[in-house]
């Protein structure tokens, strides 16, 4: 066996010295070439083609390929190895790539395939063609350095176990800064995701450590790569919670040789369309009042502004009082430019209502005023007198003027604060806007501040003014951490996004923010017309080992809520250590557990607090230690790596090789929903190693869990 593993490793060794030479003679031939800056269309595009070439081959040079698959079709006579990589690679002149594509339809097999020896299949272009795979190989190039070979599955030969043991070598791998790509172990569940047809919003709901992020990613490259002809990388966008976490998965798409795709928060977008007529409230202090101690149990019915304003009632609401705003739009006097000439109103209600129905309000605005305009030029024409004509179009001129700004105003934010201050009912079904919310948001408006809440519907309100141009529309729309979103924001993403091209994807388990998000993935699918929404689940988790899997798994099903427990990758590591420190060595106890933490072998470790005002607490603690940190905070732009001291709720969508969770006590994390939630996200960041540390009565969603995944402490010596 030995012997085996060494000849295949010496011909993967030589095949890899081929190839990088290959690729560095192509990467140096067209490097040679120079630039085209002409006008000329078609040279255009052929350096266009020189460009990208060039960047996958910079690609290639360094990790050239990670896996193989000899593939023998049905009908041929024998085998064909297939090299794949994060970019094709051409022979030329042979009719065999050198590399493919991992998005090719052929190498769709190299993650189908799980084994067996019966026939196996793949979808082209041209139909099924089938075959039997004869060798499934993986391989770690590093900096063009042949590190590893592994035989996943060989025909005639069980090896399943040795696939489930090149995965865990790839997922036991230390942390740094960045999110990575994961086209050398994307699993079949997790292919079958990205390679779906993009007419079709993709629901994914997906336990925390499943991929599901990086799952998305990859699907936007794939559907470049797929949809080359009708989709473009600039006309796509991601949607992610906060500006860190967009740092922090900004390497993942360059890497996949994808560029040109537009990352924000829905925040950020918004404000930008909206002109920044308003300014967003402290979205951080709200977030600090909900998680605070005291405020454990936030709203979570109609009642709460995020809910209210967020739900889909709330947006008929504004759509039944735009409509009567529409109505009574055009006033029911005639216009009279002068004496003896008069344009009937119901003329120009016929111009605005009939012949330009298909506008939005602002250009019918526009596009009557120039009919008026013209008017009174055709009147002006049956003026003989040159004098009198001139007297006459200085007055129809004033007057027009006047006229138009009898029309209502046209802002969003106007608009916004008449609907706010109207004292009937706002829709057919006579509900009308709570008191106190409406008091408040008139006082914010007032100032032209605006709740994130708020932000939906003033851009709703946009688009019924403005239309949605061109280049704010989208080819696909990726919105990731979708169980904060409400439904008016997909909703309104939806005017913004061609032929309901989606990747919404989230886990309920960890809805923190439930004062706004959703409570169930229904709640979107019906936004959707009938099969146009795919549900997918992901219980498998890949980020964390059993252990703390084990323990995370406790924690949901004490939440009380009907939550699907992630199921792990069996990879065992430490028992999670939960140590109960006397109050008087409390803080000394902790940072000797993260100096413990430290001398392992780590390079990325989280010190995890209830609040900000607790984290920012700790951090001076840890840096009067002598312990080089950083603070993550709710406007931190960057994720730095190393040893990093954050609130939980700021936590969300990381992961890190150690954990530290101080103050799991009783009264940081109380037996309720959104604690479990709270604590739930803090456990499962850590990868390797995890432990809590309390002082008093333990938190009761941890208290006594009986296992061999846990081991307890009275002190952290």
């Amino acid at each position: 066996m030995e012997t085996n593993v060494q000849n295949a490793y010496l011909e993967e060794q030589r095949k890899l010295e081929r190839v990088l030479d290959f690729i560095d003679k192509s990467l140096q031939n067209v490097r040679s070439k120079a630039r085209y800056y002409g006008d000329n269309l078609t040279e255009q595009a052929l350096d266009a083609m020189r460009v990208q070439a060039m960047r996958n081959l910079e690609i290639a040079a360094q990790e050239p390929y990670f896996g193989r698959l000899d593939f023998q079709q049905a009908g041929a006579e024998k085998p064909v190895p297939l090299y794949i990589g994060k970019v094709g690679v051409d022979s030329n002149g042979t009719n065999e790539p050198l590399v493919i594509d991992w998005r090719a339809p052929v190498a769709s097999l190299f993650y189908s395939f799980t084994g067996g020896d019966g026939p196996a299949a793949y979808e082209s272009p041209d139909g099924t063609v089938e075959g039997h795979v004869h060798l499934k190989r993986n391989l770690v190039i590093r900096r063009r350095i042949l590190q590893r070979v592994v035989d996943t599955y060989a025909r005639g030969e069980d090896r399943l176990a040795v696939a489930d043991e090149f995965l865990l070598y790839r997922l036991s791998e230390n942390k740094d800064n960045r999110l990575r790509d994961i086209v050398s172990t994307i699993q079949s569940e997790q292919d079958r995701i990205i390679r779906s047809p993009k007419n079709a919003a993709l629901i994914i709901q997906g336990v925390a450590g499943s991929g599901k992020t990086t799952v998305a990613l990859h699907r936007l490259a794939y559907l470049l790569y797929h949809y080359r002809e009708q989709i473009r990388a600039d006309k796509m966008i991601i949607f992610a919670p906060n500006r860190m976490f967009l740092d922090y998965i900004s390497g993942v798409l360059p890497e996949l040789g994808v560029g040109h795709i537009r990352q924000t928060t829905f925040s950020d977008w918004a404000l930008d369309l909206l002109g920044h007529e308003v300014v967003l409230s402290d979205a951080a202090r709200r977030q600090e009042h909900w998680f605070s101690i005291g405020h454990s149990r936030p709203l979570a019915d109609e009642s709460a502004p995020g809910r209210f304003k967020g739900s889909i009632s709330f947006m008929r609401m504004l759509e039944h009082f735009f409509a009567k705003f529409e109505k009574s739009y055009i006033p029911d006097d005639d216009f009279i430019p002068w004496e003896g000439a008069v344009l009937p109103a119901h003329q120009i209600r016929e111009w605005f209502y009939e012949e330009y129905r298909h506008y939005p309000l602002a250009k019918r605005c526009e596009r009557v005023g120039a009919r008026m305009k013209r008017w009174i030029e055709m009147q002006l024409n049956n003026a003989a007198d040159p004098h009198q004509r001139k007297e006459y179009r200085k007055k129809a001129n004033q007057r027009l003027r006047a006229y138009l700004k009898t029309w209502p105003a046209r802002t969003p934010l106007e608009l916004y604060r008449q609907f706010f201050s109207a004292a009937e009912p706002l829709d057919s079904a006579k509900r009308a806007i709570p008191p106190e919310i409406r008091e408040a948001t008139l006082r914010s408006l007032k100032k032209k501040i605006a709740d994130p809440e708020d932000l939906a519907p003033l851009l709703y309100l946009r688009n019924k003014l403005s239309g949605i141009e061109s280049d704010q529309q989208f080819d696909h729309t990726v919105i990731d951490e979708a169980q904060d979103f409400s439904p008016f924001q997909l909703a309104l993403l939806r005017e913004h996004t061609r032929e309901n091209s989606f990747t919404i994807l989230g886990d309920l388990a960890q809805g923190i923010h439930e004062y706004e998000g959703i409570q169930r993935w229904q709640q979107f699918e019906e936004l959707f017309e009938p099969g146009h929404a795919v549900f997918h689940m992901l219980r498998r988790s890949y980020r964390s080992t059993l252990e703390i899997i084990s323990l995370a798994n406790v924690v949901l099903e004490r939440s009380g809520q009907p939550f699907s427990p992630a199921v792990p990758v069996f990879r065992s590591g430490a028992k999670v250590r939960v140590s109960r420190v006397p109050d008087g060595r409390y803080e000394a106890a902790a940072l000797d557990a993260l100096r413990n933490l430290m001398a392992g072998n780590v390079s990325t470790i989280a010190l995890i607090a209830r609040t900000n005002a607790e984290s920012r607490r700790w951090h001076e603690l840890v840096a009067q230690a002598g312990i080089e940190a950083s603070l993550i905070h709710p406007d931190q732009p960057k994720y730095e790596g190393g040893i990093s001291v954050l609130p939980v709720y700021l936590a969300k969508g990381l992961e890190f090789d150690a954990v530290l969770l101080v103050d799991a006590d009783a009264r940081h994390y109380p037996q309720t929903p959104l604690d479990a939630k709270l604590l739930y996200v803090g456990c499962t960041r850590a990868l390797h190693e995890l432990r809590l540390l309390h002082t008093g009565e333990a938190s009761p969603l941890i208290a006594g869990i009986q296992g061999e995944f846990v081991e307890y402490a009275e002190d952290d010596d």
